[in-house]
């Protein structure tokens, strides 16, 4: 019997990104409502943010600045 071989681990349900429960189908990819609104929250509240670095652009370096129009 294929599904019998000690070798194979039993397929796992997905769990649910906050708390580690497994995730249910009414909540995917969460448990319950209650960690659904702990994402949400985390979302508005900036938590989830991606960091950027804005390079300084030297001085009468614009967009115009001849020093930056290439060439053709």
């Amino acid at each position: 019997m294929a599904g019998n071989d000690p070798g194979q681990t039993p397929r796992q349900r997905p769990r649910c990104p906050i708390c580690g429960a497994p995730q249910l189908a009414a909540f995917r990819p969460f448990c319950s409502a209650r960690c659904a609104d702990v994402d949400l929250n985390r979302w508005l509240s900036g938590v989830y943010a991606i960091p950027a670095v804005e390079e300084d652009e030297p001085s009468g370096a614009g967009p115009g600045d001849p020093a930056r129009v290439k060439p053709n």
